[in-house]
């Protein structure tokens, strides 16, 4: 199941079952769980987790040391966990002292060809970043988010559950759960609920509506965001989606998207 032309370290722990193809580079501190695939001229480096039954395609990176002047080779740690697919040239990397000291992936995640994760992000689960989907360090994107092809997301910023990201969009604010955004930097707004993912993943029609009430304070309104924020919980009938919009709104310390 490793092909003879590999390069693996012999720190490097390997389970069972996993695949390493033609010319895949393993680094000393790798440890790769069983049922994972490795294409061929991938490299995988630095202190780095990956679970089981994960894919790596031919060419890509995961591992690398941060893009960050600051780093200085410090131990920092990139974490996969199982069932993702990381397509030809993606590229994953560590984090940084600086940061929370690691860049960490959940499950079932899907990462197109280019697409890119910096150092210290923090990806959830069934995510997919579409072609060359680029994050800055430091994001957070969590469950079922989808982020278009060539979209930018700037550094410190957070992607909410089941937002869809435009292709091309510039991400400068925080982007609230179960929305659409689209536009460069200068006009990156959202254009409404994420309706069609909502209904496709089985919410039901009551969450729904909550959402689009929730939804219309915060961007239809012209109030103040504390003050949408109010009469969000006085107004709007309670749900755990409405409850995470709320406290996704409150807890944003670089500004929101509306």
């Amino acid at each position: 199941m490793i092909h003879s032309t590999a390069i693996i370290h012999p720190g490097a722990k390997i389970a069972e079952g996993v695949e390493i193809g033609p010319y895949a580079v393993i680094g000393e501190n790798v440890s790769i769980g069983k049922g994972t695939k490795v294409g061929p001229h991938a490299v995988i480096d630095g202190w780095t987790e990956i679970g089981e039954n994960n894919t790596i395609f031919h060419m890509a990176s995961v591992g690398a040391i941060p893009q960050d002047l600051k780093y200085r080779g410090e131990k920092t740690w990139l974490k996969i966990g199982n069932g993702n697919t990381i397509r030809e040239f993606a590229s994953l990397h560590l984090g940084t002292v600086t940061g929370d000291g690691e860049t960490t992936v959940g499950d079932n995640n899907l990462f197109m060809a280019y697409s890119h994760v910096a150092h210290d992000c923090h990806i959830g689960n069934n995510v997919i970043m579409a072609n060359s989907a680029t994050l800055a360090g430091h994001v957070v994107v969590e469950d079922y988010a989808i982020l278009g092809g060539l979209c930018a997301v700037l550094q410190f910023m957070r992607i909410g559950a089941h937002v869809m990201v435009g292709g091309m969009t510039s991400v400068p604010l925080d982007v609230p759960p179960y929305t659409i955004i689209t536009g460069d930097r200068s006009e990156s707004r959202l254009r409404g609920l994420n309706l069609v993912g909502l209904k496709r993943r089985g919410f039901s029609d009551e969450t729904i509506s909550s959402l689009k009430k929730a939804y219309k304070l915060l961007s239809m309104s012209g109030l103040k965001l504390a003050e949408a924020v109010e009469k969000m919980k006085a107004e709007v009938p309670k749900c755990p989606e409405v409850d995470h919009f709320i406290e996704f709104i409150e807890s944003a310390k670089r500004g929101v998207t509306r």
